[in-house]
């Protein structure tokens, strides 16, 4: 069974309050969910990089706390993420020499406290 940390599928993350997102990347933290936004690595961890508070329940889809996250569905289930989707694939292959490496994202959200289960 995949644990949050090894899906490499575009996720959703669905706030308490409707809002939905794409996230670069997630991964278990002590304390709950730590995610990066896209465009995480052109920032700062400060506005980047997020926790949320909660055990984390589920096998895809996820819960924690208030939130949930999900697999990004195809343009009929999640057209208004399709955009922002398509934006960020983009990016990754027009520059993929500035993107940090796995490793080197597993590195950092251990830094940030994260406990990656990969």
């Amino acid at each position: 069974m995949p644990t949050i940390d090894s899906v490499t599928a575009p996720l959703v993350l669905r706030h308490a309050d409707g809002r939905e997102q794409l996230v670069a990347a997630c991964f278990t933290h002590p304390t709950g969910l730590l995610y990066l936004d896209l465009y995480w690595h052109r920032s700062t961890p400060e506005r980047a990089a997020h926790l949320i508070r909660g055990t984390i329940a589920g096998n895809g889809p996820w819960r924690v706390g208030d939130a949930r996250l999900r697999v990004l569905g195809c343009q009929h289930t999640d057209p208004h993420l399709q955009q922002a989707f398509a934006d960020w694939q983009g990016y990754l292959q027009a520059n993929a020499d500035r993107y940090p490496p796995r490793a080197q994202i597993v590195e950092i959200a251990r830094r940030l406290g994260a406990t990656p289960q990969v």
